[in-house]
């Protein structure tokens, strides 16, 4: 304290405008407490922590070799006051990404079903329904086997026709080139049938799977939503209505 009664701060704050600017430097006074405590727990505290042996170190700072290992910090009493996990291994971070991995394609997977789900049952009413589109596609595959075969016949005769004239016409004189590259032509084209024609067999039993697979999976769902079932099944399968009773009329005139 001087003469006039003021502590070195309060003369430090005098100056810059009395009271506002008193409680400013207050408010600083506390910060600079704050941090003095807060260096004096640093300074005070005790890490403890586990080297790649098992034993345990209690030490008033952390090595650098041993920052990556984790520890607790304790105040003079013992007590934790902050913990800090050890950074994960390369194995771990894999097996993290892995994990993360597998669990957003599972959630895709999940949202892929459930439109699919919405899908299948707000396009068929009924089972009849999908064996209507499972026959109309097998139709169209049926259609360009049909178109393939009639093909095919075709060029089987045509390339026993120049066969035959090979062994007739042109027994002992060769064969016009334009008819050896129209016989390598149809030979080709054959080839090509052939292949179409296995690939629309596959197509054939793709489609009874996905047909026999959407009419399993909407079988499902019905059932999942309890008395719809028998609200959106086949009418096709459903027993007849009962006749109605006879007239009084019509009972009079049996004998």
């Amino acid at each position: 304290m001087d003469r006039t009664g003021f502590s070195g701060v309060e003369q430090a704050a005098k100056p810059f405008g009395g009271a506002s600017h008193a409680m400013r430097w207050g408010t600083l006074l506390l910060f600079a407490v704050a941090l003095t405590l807060a260096s004096g727990v640093a300074r005070g505290a005790t890490y403890k922590w586990v080297d790649e042996k098992g034993v345990i170190h209690y030490t008033d700072h952390m090595p650098p070799e041993a920052v990556n290992k984790g520890n607790a910090m304790l105040n003079k009493q013992g007590v934790t006051v902050k913990k800090t996990e050890p950074a994960p291994t390369p194995e771990q971070r894999r097996a993290k990404e892995e994990e993360e991995q597998r669990v957003k394609d599972q959630a895709k997977q999940q949202e892929e079903t459930a439109r699919r789900d919405r899908a299948l049952l707000s396009s068929y009413t009924s089972e009849t329904e999908i064996d209507l589109a499972r026959n109309r596609t097998l139709r169209t595959i049926e259609s360009v086997v049909q178109s393939s075969k009639a093909y095919s016949e075709q060029l089987v005769r045509r390339k026993a026709d120049i066969e035959g004239k090979r062994k007739t016409e042109f027994a002992q004189k060769p064969m016009p080139a334009a008819l050896e590259r129209e016989l390598e032509t149809i030979k080709v084209e054959l080839a090509k049938q052939e292949d179409l024609l296995a690939l629309k067999q596959k197509e054939v039993v793709a489609v009874n799977a996905k047909y026999d697979a959407d009419k399993k999976r909407w079988r499902e769902l019905i059932a999942a939503k309890g008395g719809e079932a028998a609200a959106l099944a086949d009418i096709n399968v459903l027993p007849p209505p009962p006749e109605p009773p006879p007239t009084k009329s019509a009972a009079k005139k049996k004998p």
